[in-house]
């Protein structure tokens, strides 16, 4: 019988869902004997669909419309509400999820979502004692307190830098179970050999082989602020990445510019893209800024009031890996993107040092906690044999 494993998700923000969906495709490829689940968290515990039906929205889609909006001041504060209120439905929200685990029997739970890990983790120790649980932590490092890394549990960690590690060991866990992975989860896609020619399809759309192009992204919602960069930039070729907002990228499209731009609007071909362009503009979310520099591009971040607080900490890792520019603000560009195409060889090169495989590395991580799980079931099995005999 194949092994459960659930991967444990929600909607907000879209990195989670990424994750979670890269990881269960790469466990397919790799020919895995598991049973993989994608669990949106939501779903489980709001199966009646009342906070939609009450509201006229899903959890998950206020916070999407203010990231599309750029309305993240504030964030700060309402994260502590938020934290505060699942303490106070953490008996309920136990409860509700123990009873989904006893139902559904996991092997093995993967979540992939900050906060709500106090409640995942104790309400599967209680419906299923013994059965792993992992946290992959989808931010290059914690936002404390308590953001990701949930202290006194006896669950497993997986960091992607060396600042997440450290937090995790301050926050009392055993080093045993704590696994430092290379970097962000990205899909399988941006692993694989790009199909076409990169200059012959630069060239079908308009770029000049020898002008170094910009890819703007912010996330899959866009932003409005992608309008005052476009405004700022139009000199600079330019690939802006819309994501779902339509009237974005129709606005996109309406503006003039001097240099040639390529406006796309919803796709699942980022990395195709990423690889395209030279250097990255967006904000520091480590899901884009992870993409963009395995795909060889050199980032330009901001960080100001309105970044939100668990990116900040990634502004910090692009000044300590050397891989990019952190303005306060994009009022700056025009004068930062020639800096830094200035220093594209030195940016490149570290660029290039970077090697980031964890979308392999959870997998193997997750074999062994499985294989360490049946040995003293196997143990377990031989002794009873050997007692009735």
């Amino acid at each position: 019988m194949a092994m459960k494993i659930a991967l444990v998700y929600f909607n907000a923000g879209g990195g989670h869902r990424a994750a979670a969906q890269a990881l269960d495709a790469v466990i397919r490829e790799q020919g895995r004997p598991w049973e993989v689940s994608q669990v949106n968290l939501f779903e489980v515990l709001d199966p009646q669909g009342l906070f939609r039906r009450i509201t006229g929205m899903a959890p998950e889609d206020y916070y999407n419309k203010r990231l599309a909006k750029g309305w993240t001041l504030g964030l700060a504060q309402e994260l502590r509400l938020l934290q505060a209120a699942i303490r106070l439905g953490h008996g309920a929200m136990t409860r509700q999820l123990a009873a989904y685990w006893q139902a559904e029997s996991p092997d093995l739970v993967v979540s992939l979502v900050p906060n709500f890990n106090r409640a995942l983790y104790q309400s599967l120790a209680q419906a299923c004692p013994g059965v792993p649980y992992v946290t992959v932590l989808t931010d290059i490092a914690d936002h404390p307190p308590s953001f990701w890394i949930e202290p006194g549990q006896d669950q497993h960690l997986v960091c992607g830098s060396a600042r997440a590690v450290e937090q995790a060991l301050a926050a009392g866990y055993a080093p045993a179970r704590v696994h430092r992975s290379s970097g962000m989860i990205l899909r399988p896609d941006f692993y694989r050999a790009p199909q076409t020619d990169r200059a012959a399809e630069r060239r079908a759309q308009g770029f000049d082989d020898e002008r170094p192009v910009g890819v703007v992204l912010f996330g899959g919602h866009g932003s409005k602020v992608m309008k005052r960069i476009a405004r700022e930039l139009p000199d600079t070729p330019l690939i802006l990445l819309c994501g779902h907002n339509d009237a974005l990228a129709k606005s996109l499209r309406a503006l003039p510019a001097a240099a040639p731009r390529l406006v796309v609007g919803h796709t699942e071909e980022v990395a195709r893209y990423l690889r395209m362009g030279d250097f990255f503009i967006g904000k520091p979310g480590p899901g884009s800024v992870s993409e963009a520099l395995h795909c060889g591009l050199p980032v330009i971040v901001t960080r100001n009031t309105w970044t939100m607080p668990q990116e900040r900490y990634n502004t910090d890792w692009v000044r300590e890996q050397g891989v990019g520019l952190v303005l306060p603000g994009f009022n700056t560009l025009a004068d930062a993107v020639p800096k830094l195409i200035a220093q594209l060889p030195q940016l490149r090169e570290r660029v290039h040092r970077l090697d980031n495989r964890a979308v392999f590395e959870v997998p193997e991580l997750l074999a062994r906690l499985l294989a360490a799980r049946v040995r003293p079931r196997s143990q377990e099995i031989r002794e009873a044999v050997t007692a009735m005999s």
